[in-house]
């Protein structure tokens, strides 16, 4: 199964006028598994897009389907959203319960479920993200650190078992540990259950690192869609766009510049050692 964006266009009002599109023509598919990357410079409609996946926005033209269920029409966007878990920027800002517990509690019984399913889905849930039981449970969330307090927003969300997790900016406002530490989560959820991870990300280091496709807005526009290699090896359009480019390529960018040929689409480290090793063999 997929998310499938068809022919996606969207324009805000004010004043009950129509303004200029914020999204316009958004066609490809997210399949099931991927850790998809969305990058595009400020203004470029990327969270306007998620908010079109479990039906937050309503389309102007144009359907999102989430395991085929159009989020357009009202009896399946419920099912939609049950599939689209979204996780906003400062996730944080949202806790209010008394305790952790209750609060990763809260979505469950929402959805009316008995009390052993509630505990169930939010033990499990604090398990996924590393908030171990009997440390935690009873902890108010507004004593914890600013990563646990990520972390146990994250939970609230993964308690309500979404098959897609969209996330805006999800490490904004982190120190380095605490990024790294919600980027080794995300990738242990898509490993052990599967998930599929939509991020938006300012941090193209990131995005080399960890997605498997990386998606291009550029006012409101598809302006690539493809694996992380392939669209970083167009380094210079990214940067006409306003955007930049990860680390690695920059440098890769630089050498090429001074006479030393590599390969375009050299974008993270590892990839970086393994040319060179290669190159170093066969000199």
């Amino acid at each position: 199964m997929s998310i499938v964006i068809d022919h996606l266009t969207f324009a805000y009002t004010e004043g009950g006028k129509r303004l200029e599109p914020t999204l316009r023509d958004l066609t490809f598919t997210i399949e099931e598994g991927a850790f998809l990357g969305i990058i595009g410079h400020t203004g470029s409609g990327k969270s306007t897009f998620v908010q079109h996946l479990n039906g937050l926005l309503a389309s102007e033209k144009g359907m999102v389907l989430v395991d085929g269920h159009d989020v357009s029409v009202k009896a399946e966007r419920r099912k939609a959203r049950e599939l689209v878990g979204m996780v906003f920027q400062y996730p944080e800002y949202q806790l209010f319960a008394e305790t952790v517990f209750e609060d990763v509690a809260f979505g469950p019984r929402n959805l009316k479920l008995d009390e052993s399913d509630v505990k169930t889905r939010t033990e499990e849930a604090m398990k996924l993200v590393g908030l171990e039981l009997e440390r935690f449970s009873s902890r108010s969330p507004f004593e914890l650190s600013g990563g646990e307090r990520r972390r146990a927003a994250i939970a609230g969300v993964l308690a309500m078992r979404p098959k897609y997790l969209v996330l805006d900016e999800p490490m904004a406002g982190l120190d380095p540990k605490g990024r790294e530490s919600i980027l080794a989560l995300l990738e242990s959820l898509r490993r052990d259950t599967n998930c599929t991870i939509i991020m938006i990300s300012h941090s193209m280091d990131d995005i080399a690192r960890h997605a498997t496709n990386v998606l291009v807005l550029d006012h409101g526009a598809v302006s690539m869609y493809d694996t992380p290699e392939r669209v970083f090896a167009r380094g210079e359009e990214l940067q006409r766009l306003g955007l930049s480019v990860p680390t690695v390529t920059q440098v890769c960018m630089e050498m090429n510049r001074l006479g030393v040929p590599i390969p375009t689409g050299i974008c993270t480290r590892d990839a970086f050692i393994r040319w060179f090793t290669e190159e170093r063999a066969h000199a």
